[in-house]
């Protein structure tokens, strides 16, 4: 068997988030603006000579017209026409001459996001052919996942922010991330909830060495699960580490240099929470690679994912290889349509039992709501 197509899709889809419009419009470089009211992915499709079809997706939003173009230049041609790896061991020796051969375009980035995409739907492949779902491919021993929630920012508005948090709670979430800067608004929003809720703020790398250290010493109170991101530049590990003596546990990893990046993350004793991006770290392979680097290291794992199609699939097998407290990060919107129609809503779910991600897109969503769809084979790039 091997690959005869590849078919990139960017869709975007409609959202309520039950927040004001934002004062002014700003462009959105950051998946939680106030300014977003629409959540974009790019999906991958790859289809076998014998028909079998799996499915990918690659990080991300603003970045999917540049990660599009990575795929359908660079990415799809290398894979079109290789064997369809039959193993957990071929996926990683393919994916492996694939780095080599396109190394010299970048280790992170947009050909690293659209590896990414390639990778996961191989896997998805790879399920179907063992007739077996992911997570028992994997060789988790659970296939119940709880998920948490993953506010977007309410523009740091402190009775909005409590608003939400309680929101969130009533509708059976325990722990809740929040992405806001300000100490008042993740103070009201810790004030608005019970004690058994755990909460946890990422700042998506706003601060200088001296202003993560005075936040953190300001949040420290509030008993956060965790702070993501808190020093600009995002590799500064060096000072994640000095940061760490603070007090407030560290979270990092959605934007490290691939899989290898972790080293380094891991070496420096940055961070007490390594949270790769299966999107963009290079898919479900890459990922192992950080659980069993974590794992040496002694650090806890909580994946990132704030997307919602093949990456959200892929991410909720690997939660399931994870320990029980581990939880599924979500994006919590309100999408105007389900990409997954069959897959469930509730807080705590149940994987399924079907062959490789276990869920397939829905085709008129994809028809309704696409941006752009191309088509790679041996003849070249089309417009679908």
């Amino acid at each position: 068997m091997k690959i005869s197509t590849i078919e990139v899709m960017r869709i975007a889809i409609p959202f309520d988030a039950h927040r004001r419009p934002p004062a002014e419009q700003e462009t959105t470089f950051n998946a939680a603006s106030p300014s977003l009211s629409r959540m974009e992915t790019l999906l991958v499709k790859v289809t076998s000579d014998n028909g079998l079809v799996g499915w990918g997706e690659a990080f991300g939003h603003l970045a999917n017209p540049v990660t599009e173009q990575a795929l359908c230049s660079l990415v799809a041609p290398f894979f079109l026409q290789q064997p369809l790896p039959d193993s957990e061991p071929a996926i990683a020796s393919l994916m492996q001459n694939a780095e080599q051969a396109l190394h010299a375009f970048g280790r992170s980035g947009p050909v690293r996001y659209a590896l990414s995409a390639l990778d996961i739907a191989l896997w998805d492949l790879l399920g179907q052919q063992h007739q077996q779902p992911l997570w028992q491919l994997l060789g988790a021993t659970r296939h119940q996942i709880e998920r948490y929630a993953s506010l977007v920012s309410y523009a740091n508005d402190p009775e909005e922010v409590a608003t939400q948090v309680q929101r969130a709670y009533q509708q059976g979430f325990r722990t809740m991330k929040l992405h806001e800067t300000a100490s008042p608004a993740i103070a009201a929003a810790r004030a608005a909830l019970p004690a058994d809720a755990q909460l946890m703020v990422d700042v998506n790398c706003p601060w200088t060495r001296a202003q993560a250290s005075q936040h953190a010493f300001e949040l420290r109170a509030l008993e956060l699960g965790w702070l993501e991101e808190p020093i600009w530049p995002p590799d500064d590990f060096d000072g994640l580490a000095q940061l760490r003596r603070v007090g407030v546990p560290l979270a990092a990893g959605e934007n490290v240099d691939g899989d290898f990046g972790f080293v380094n993350l891991l070496e420096s004793g940055a961070v007490d929470v390594v949270q790769p991006s299966v999107t963009k770290v290079g898919g479900i392979t890459a990922a192992l690679h950080v659980f069993d680097l974590a794992q040496q290291y002694r650090v806890r794992v909580v994946p990132h994912c704030f997307y919602y199609g093949a990456g959200m699939l892929a991410t909720a097998h690997l939660v399931a290889l994870l320990p029980d407290s581990v939880k599924m990060e979500i994006p919590w919107i309100d999408f105007a349509v389900d990409l997954y129609p069959d897959l469930p809503h509730d807080v705590h779910f149940t994987l399924s039992d079907r062959p490789g991600l276990g869920y397939q897109p829905d085709e008129q969503v994809l028809r309704e709501y696409r941006i752009t769809h191309q088509r790679v084979d041996q003849q070249g790039v089309h417009h679908v």
